[in-house]
């Protein structure tokens, strides 16, 4: 078998699956040896069953012998991020007063995923509970960037870019906060898309700010990441904010719809603090959708510069409630220096969270304190209708938006640690999509001097999934971008 099977696509992996010149055990097989060839370097994986996911692969090879696959994703690895329930596996979120649960029941993604055949590879590292930029807040080790092992490879869901970038995994499962899948997505040089929120099931997602949460696919390729989508969206009746409609057929669409289309450039996406290569990058990217008869206009979401205040009042708060139930009494670690019952519940919460877990449950329960809830998590709540409105309002003229993903590429490990500022302002093109509910994905877009990838943000309209991935999809064949690998 070839060397490289682990980057190939899903798409391409499917159709070889389907006439058997390769083998689900075969493919398999591949990306495991890729897991121990490189993660040492990278360290994405946080837990590897492989005889689990050997005989994942043989069931898939057994129903394939008797006609019965299950449709595109049935033999594919897939990586999960370590925050999606898994029935029998390890359930940490990157954190300690988490280490040694195994989640009892499968997430509502996960379910669908098993449906369709795909392999559960191996869990992902990621920023503790989801909270960061980098993943360097794991409570474990550090990922590295494929790229440049001495950079970050974003955050949250730093392992599920680095494992599709350095070929550990063909698809991965992220999360998204305020850019949890997108920014590492944008800083390893991968796709990575965020659906409309209510799209995809949240059952299962262990909660950060659950009117935030979204989980969303990382690929190799535009359509991997429709793949990966179609399989897990859908209505729950588990998840009281999922919406109930039909699910289109993401993949055929994306050479269904050609454009040309009516495309904005938010002026507030390109000021201050935009690095001068990831300016020319995403200005050549727009280029080329003038180039195919687009049209291009300049655009206004003005309340962009209240995002970042807004989203760290609200996310913090709802993390600060969600995160109460980690108490060191129902589950999870249990300080066995606690002496009281009133011990048990600080003790376990000082041991087991992580310098920036604390950080947000601090300002979150500031914000929601006795005298300060109407001048803070109120006022907050009411910028994210202007900005959500903004959006609406925009989506009047343009079909889609385009903007950089991130200011900057990938930075150096510890760079930004002791910055929380400027570690949050990583996220500062992604964070008003996720309070607005809109869909967006990422996909590179260049690279920078130092080789580095740059991403291109496709923002779309809500439930709309299908032309913002056509839109993405219309650059990407366009472009040799994700057909780039790393050495390593």
């Amino acid at each position: 078998m070839s060397e490289s099977l682990h980057y190939k696509t899903a798409s391409e992996l499917s159709l070889m699956l389907a006439d058997k010149s390769l083998s689900a055990v075969e493919l398999t097989k591949d990306v495991l040896s890729r897991i121990h060839k490189v993660d040492e370097k990278i360290k994405a994986v946080t837990h590897l069953d492989e005889e689990d996911a050997l005989g994942q692969a043989k069931a898939s090879d057994e129903r394939r012998a008797v006609g019965e696959e299950l449709g595109a994703l049935d033999g594919i690895p897939i990586g999960i991020k370590d925050i999606l329930a898994v029935k029998g596996q390890p359930l940490t979120c990157g954190s300690k007063i988490l280490e040694n649960f195994v989640s009892p029941y499968d997430a509502t993604s996960i379910a669908k995923l098993k449906r369709s055949g795909g392999i559960l590879l191996c869990r992902l590292n990621m920023d503790e509970f989801a909270m960061g930029s980098s993943t360097e807040n794991s409570s474990y080790f550090v990922t590295s960037n494929p790229w440049d092992l001495q950079c970050i490879p974003g955050g949250s869901s730093g392992g599920s870019a680095a494992a599709v970038a350095s070929g550990e995994a063909i698809l991965t499962l992220g999360t998204d906060t305020g850019g949890s899948i997108r920014q590492p997505a944008s800083l390893c040089g991968v796709v990575g898309m965020k659906p409309t929120y209510g799209l995809v099931s949240r059952y299962g997602l262990v909660a950060f700010a659950s009117s935030l949460d979204q989980i969303g696919p990382l690929g190799r390729s535009v359509e991997d990441v429709a793949l990966l989508l179609h399989s897990i969206a859908g209505y729950d009746k588990k998840d009281s904010t999922s919406f109930k409609l039909e699910v289109p057929e993401y993949r055929p669409e994306l050479h269904e719809k050609k454009g040309p289309w009516k495309l904005g450039i938010p002026k507030e996406y390109f000021g201050e603090g935009l690095d001068a290569e990831v300016r020319a990058a995403v200005d050549r990217a727009i280029d080329y959708y003038r180039s195919i008869g687009c049209k291009i206009q300049e655009v206004s979401l003005p309340h962009t510069e209240y995002a970042v205040a807004t989203y760290y009042i609200l996310a913090t708060a709802e993390a600060s409630s969600n995160l109460a139930r980690f108490d060191g009494v129902r589950y999870g670690r249990r300080s066995e220096k606690a002496t009281s019952h009133v011990d048990v519940y600080s003790k376990s919460r000082a041991e087991g969270f992580g310098e920036e877990v604390k950080r947000r449950v601090i300002l979150g329960t500031y914000v929601l304190s006795s005298g300060y809830y109407d001048a803070y998590y109120l006022r907050a709540q009411k910028v994210r209708t202007l900005i959500r409105n903004d959006f609406l309002k925009v989506y009047e003229e343009v079909d889609a938006l385009l903007t950089p993903t991130a200011p900057t590429v990938a930075f150096k490990k510890g760079e930004r640690a002791s910055d929380p500022l400027a570690m949050y302002l990583s996220d500062i093109f992604t964070i008003s999509t996720n309070l607005a509910g809109v869909p967006a994905i990422s996909v590179p877009c260049g690279s920078s001097s130092s080789g580095l990838p740059i991403g291109l943000q496709v923002i779309g309209k809500p439930f709309q999934e299908s032309d913002l991935l056509a839109i993405a999809h219309s650059f990407e064949q366009a472009h040799d971008f994700s057909k780039v690998h790393p050495s390593l």
